[in-house]
């Protein structure tokens, strides 16, 4: 794993915890997120994804510990930084154009009468063509379908040229042809901008193929891995607190799937005592060697063997 201290990385955590009306979200985050990579960020419901965005945009500061974005304290690159929330079209006016919406990005002000220059309409129109909107640039936000307005979302955060993106459930709600529309527009950025990208998400299945690492916050911490050390089925299992298989197919493709019909009937569901849970969750900086994931996978592999 990359070194938390070295400089090719986006996003470093050392020892840090957050809390949030005096209740502690979750603590002991030692990891690193390299640039130009994309990471999901995935955990059940309540274990404070967001709140890790937050964190990172220096919103909410830790409780012990640190955080550094871009090279400098949580909070001090977010002019470098693009970010979706969850609910965008709460908090504008829609009834404003998707060309406007982007220009909001680039002069940070509410609409309004303002001077807006040659460069920033160049910028807005740059943007609206790399997401697919260029033709719908005129129409309001309130006309576009749920995947348009989602592709509005992330031009807005595009137009400041960000190096990271920071994406809060961008494919909820959306139908299947639009997630896939949406994964794709990140992988460009990916590939094309080499933008790293961080992606608040429940279901891995759509951004599998685009992958290299994802955060997974459990048991009240979170621990960063290369996604193939994510994709094991006991970890899941363990994350989510229902049984959860890693399907792969002759092509090569991968799922995650809940589907108890495709367990052998032999095999128990998955649980640890708690020595062992306390063996692969252990709180030490990943620079001194190992990942969680890969003490768990090692756990439980051997678990196997002696059932």
């Amino acid at each position: 794993m990359t070194s938390p201290t070295a400089h090719d990385d986006a996003v470093v955590l050392h020892d840090a915890a957050v809390r949030r009306g005096g209740r502690l979200i979750w603590s002991h985050g030692n990891f690193a997120i390299p640039r130009g990579t994309v990471t999901a960020v995935v955990g059940t419901n309540g274990a404070g994804k967001t709140t890790l965005l937050d964190a990172e945009l220096g919103l909410i500061p830790t409780s012990q510990g640190d955080i550094t974005v871009l090279g400098r304290p949580a909070g001090q690159s977010n002019q470098r930084i693009g970010y979706v929330p969850q609910t965008y079209t709460s908090g504008l006016d829609s009834t404003i154009t998707a060309r406007q919406s982007v220009i909001l990005g680039l002069t940070g002000t509410k609409f309004g009468i303002h001077f807006v220059s040659a460069e920033e309409k160049r910028r807005a129109q740059e943007v609206l063509e790399f997401v697919g909107l260029a033709d719908k640039a005129d129409y309001r936000l309130n006309e576009l379908s749920g995947g348009l307005r989602q592709r509005a979302a992330i031009a807005q955060a595009l137009a400041c040229s960000p190096e990271l993106l920071l994406l809060d459930e961008p494919l909820a709600n959306l139908d299947i042809a639009s997630q896939r529309s949406v994964v794709e527009l990140l992988a460009r950025l990916n590939h094309e901008w080499g933008m790293t990208i961080e992606v608040v998400a429940h279901d891995l299945n759509m951004l599998l193929p685009i992958l290299t690492g994802a955060i997974y916050l459990l048991d009240g911490h979170p621990h960063y891995s290369p996604i193939r050390s994510v994709l094991d089925s006991d970890l899941l299992t363990h994350l989510y607190g229902t049984r959860v298989e890693v399907v792969t197919t002759p092509q090569g493709d991968m799922f995650v799937t809940p589907n108890r019909k495709l367990e052998p009937e032999e095999r128990l569901q998955d649980t640890h005592d708690v020595r062992e849970a306390a063996h692969f969750h252990e709180h030490g900086d990943p620079k001194d060697g190992g990942t969680h994931a890969d003490a768990h996978i090692a756990g439980t592999k051997a678990k196997e063997m002696n059932r």
